[in-house]
């Protein structure tokens, strides 16, 4: 399929290119010291990914360990609410440690164990990319740090427990708003002494080059599933896929499936309270282009162009950039970014666990509320919301907020 010039039955080899970047995103934006250890992962991971040991030892771990694949599920009842599209959602909350963020951790630990490092280092906001990395460090045998702003480990607390029992060490990281940014500095510093014997493992499609490929790479599965799944269960593709997007690895995952078929295809960032800088974190709406943690691409910015304060619901999406692949996606037209707000994403949250039986995460919750609009809009067809992970780390925090809807 040709989109705007683009030939994207040959995408995923063109794209990113060599020095990686995406059109003019992307890229590799970091201190002389760190260099010579992006370059080692860099050329690492092309030699592996092309291994049969290593593609047979990640398919194992995802058959035997992580459960995959993951179903898709047909949500019969709030369809019926909404009118006659149909929504269904592909469920990576049965995805062992509840996320899709094991797709790309599993990868990374694997990664590092061929490259002889004893530990991996990582930032985490809703804490599911944190308990993920645990999970395979504790799997793989290696140590692990966790970097965590306080204001998560309050919101996110069973996921820090759960990184604890799995033998991480959880950093709290207390300076500016300490969250998923400040998180993300204070990790980057630390690898930044650390690189000899560990392995940064980012937790989102974004950073510098190679991890905005690999994660998606690793995270692709999700994608590659639902196609194949979709069409065994309707006969057809579905009309509309959408995920939430944050820094954007669940999207990017989903979206490779379908960025070569007749699919419409939406990115939903979080409003949080309104349009104000500070009360949202939507980036790909309202953000510029701008270098931060290693990379370009659209990001939030403060009066003197610094990376600006942000805010959502979900600690998960609180982040002033993202992914310089969805940047050049949405530069390029052929994903459409939108945006829901706290209160659509909490009604969203209650309404799939009542009709469904399904408790969401609140970032997955952004991409349920946002396939209900759509649903409402459409009026016919068929929607796939990737539902990137369970609800279980949100609930206290929501009913402490919000109470019982």
């Amino acid at each position: 399929m040709l989109f705007n010039g683009v030939e994207f039955d040959t995408y995923f080899k063109n794209h990113p290119d060599q020095n990686g970047y995406f059109g003019k995103y992307g890229g590799s934006y970091i201190p002389s010291e760190l260099k010579a250890a992006m370059q080692e992962i860099t050329e690492a991971y092309f030699t592996i990914c092309k291994s049969t040991r290593f593609i047979g030892e990640l398919r194992r771990i995802r058959r035997e360990f992580q459960g995959r694949p993951t179903p898709i599920s047909h949500l019969e009842r709030l369809s019926g609410k909404l009118g006659n599209v149909q929504l269904y959602v592909k469920r990576e909350d049965l995805n062992h440690t509840g996320a899709h963020k094991l797709n790309h951790c599993m990868g990374e630990a694997l990664l590092a164990k061929y490259m002889g490092k004893k530990k991996v280092i990582a930032e985490t906001g809703a804490g599911q990319h944190g308990v993920a990395l645990a999970t395979a460090a504790a799997y793989f045998g290696l140590e692990c740090d966790i970097y965590m702003g306080s204001v998560d480990i309050k919101k996110q607390a069973p996921n820090v427990a759960r990184m604890k029992i799995l033998g991480a060490n959880v950093v709290e990281v207390t300076h500016g708003l300490a969250t998923l940014k400040e998180a993300v500095d204070a990790a980057f510093d630390a690898y930044s002494r650390e690189y000899k014997d560990s392995i940064y493992c980012i937790g989102s499609v974004l950073g510098p080059h190679p991890f905005p490929m690999m994660v998606r790479d690793f995270q692709s599965v999700v994608g590659i599933e639902a196609r194949e799944q979709f069409l065994s269960m309707t006969g057809e593709l579905p009309d509309a896929v959408v995920a939430c997007v944050g820094g954007g690895s669940n999207a990017m995952g989903l979206f490779s499936g379908f960025l070569n078929d007749p699919v419409e295809i939406y990115g939903v960032e979080p409003l949080g309270r309104g349009t104000a800088l500070g009360d949202h974190a939507a980036s790909l709406k309202y953000g510029t282009e701008g270098i931060m943690h290693g990379f370009n691409s659209l990001m939030l910015k403060d009066e003197n162009g610094e990376p600006a304060p942000v805010y959502s619901v979900a600690s998960g999406l609180d982040y002033p950039s993202s992914g310089p692949e969805h940047a050049y996606l949405h530069d390029l037209g052929r994903v459409k970014y939108d945006v829901v707000d706290d209160e659509e994403t909490v009604d969203a949250f209650f309404t799939l666990s009542r009709l469904e039986g399904i408790i969401p995460a609140i970032e997955s919750s952004h991409a349920v509320a946002y396939g209900m609009k759509l649903a409402k809009k459409m009026g016919r067809g068929s929607i796939l919301i990737c539902l990137s992970g369970r609800g279980d780390k949100d609930m206290d925090y929501v009913i402490e907020k919000y109470g019982i809807r």
